[in-house]
Formats: C-alpha cells, sequence, structure tokens
C-alpha cells in the first residue's frame, strides 16, 4: 500500500460506523461472506446517475479494501444510467488521501490510471454506462449510491443481487467554501463504510 494511503487508511480505521448504516452494510457484507464461502470471484459495480462522483469513490476504496484485508477474488467497476466525465474534484480528493493518479487523456470524458499500491495494476476511471463493455455483463452485485439511479433503475440487467446503500451528493456544494471539506468528508464516510463490509469478511 502507498505510504500516505496506509496513513489515511489508519485515520478511517477509528472512523465509526452508525447503527443505522451498519444495518444498510449488513446485507452487501451477507452477499459477499456466502460468496467467499462458495469460493466463488465475485464482481461489485457501483453504479449512480452520472459516474462522475459517488460511484467512482467507491469503486476505487472498495478495491483498495479488498486490497487491505487479502481478498483477491473481489473485482470492482462502477458504472452510471448515463456517462459524464469523472469531476476533477474526486481526483484531486482521493490524491490529497494518498491515491497515485495519473490523466490518461485530455477529452471531454478523460481516462485516469488511479494506484493504490506500487506493484498493483491501476484502477481505470473514466465516466461509463452500467452496461459498458468495460464493466460485467452478469452475475454482479449492483450497488446503487444515489436515488436517482436506484428509482431510475427497477432493473439493472444482468445482476444477480442488489444493494441500495446511498450516499448525499457532494456536488451540492461545487463552488462553496466548504467543497474541499465536503468532498473530504464524503470520501472518507464511503472509505469507512468499505472498510467495515470487508473487514466482517472471514
Amino acid at each position: 500500500m502507498l505510504e500516505n494511503l496506509s496513513k489515511t487508511i489508519e485515520i478511517i480505521k477509528g472512523i465509526a460506523v452508525p447503527n443505522e448504516r451498519k444495518e444498510v452494510l449488513f446485507p452487501l457484507v451477507e452477499y459477499i461472506q456466502n460468496k467467499v464461502n462458495t469460493s466463488e470471484e465475485i464482481l461489485l459495480n457501483f453504479i449512480c446517475t452520472h459516474n462522475s462522483r459517488r460511484s467512482h469513490l467507491s469503486q476505487i476504496w472498495a478495491q483498495t479494501m479488498v486490497f487491505h484485508f487479502g481478498i483477491d477474488t473481489i473485482f470492482c467497476y462502477s458504472g452510471g444510467t448515463e456517462a459524464t466525465a469523472l469531476f476533477p474534484k474526486v481526483a484531486e480528493t482521493l490524491t490529497h488521501q494518498g491515491f497515485q493518479i495519473q490523466q490518461l487523456s485530455q477529452d471531454q470524458n478523460p481516462v485516469y490510471a488511479v494506484k493504490y499500491d506500487n506493484n498493483q495494476q491501476p484502477i481505470i476511471g473514466f465516466s461509463k454506462t452500467y452496461f459498458d463493455d468495460f464493466n460485467p455483463k452478469s452475475n454482479f452485485a449492483a450497488i446503487m449510491t444515489c436515488s436517482n439511479a436506484d428509482e431510475g433503475c427497477p432493473m439493472v440487467f444482468g445482476a444477480e443481487a442488489r444493494f441500495p446503500i446511498k450516499y448525499e451528493d457532494p456536488k451540492a456544494f461545487d463552488g462553496t467554501e466548504v467543497m474541499n471539506e465536503k468532498y473530504t468528508e464524503r470520501s472518507l464516510q464511503i472509505a469507512s463504510e468499505l472498510y467495515f463490509v470487508f473487514s466482517q469478511i472471514k
């Protein structure tokens, strides 16, 4: 694990997850544990409307926690009901929290390489639909990270399970004095909850 990211994870370990959020997270824990028990590959697709903020934060932190806890059968993805672009403040926030991020393209929907460890393949981040060819087509868990996507997708094609784990959108604070604080806060919330999820897997 990258040194500065390890320091952030030490902070995350100390963030208590409220009981009401644990109730939201436990069905996902149970799903993952059942798959681990039967030695099955686990595909997690984090879905939000635009695949620009919360779903990327969730995918990146989930894959990082999978590595942290040494679970080698879990692969994490993200997508939207439509494709836009990964919002630059997300990459900036994650960089401050210890990730190494390289922007690989300069178009309207740039591609990013996100590293959490020097010897692991980077996570490739760009905005895409949940059914994009980059993502799994079947036997995946759809984790709905925003209300709009959850309500707007009564069915996620190919998903074998669906978990509504919703987060407030930091976009609401774009252009305000507390923008940096709110993006950091949301990233740490998502990270701490995913730390809790994977810490429960035996």
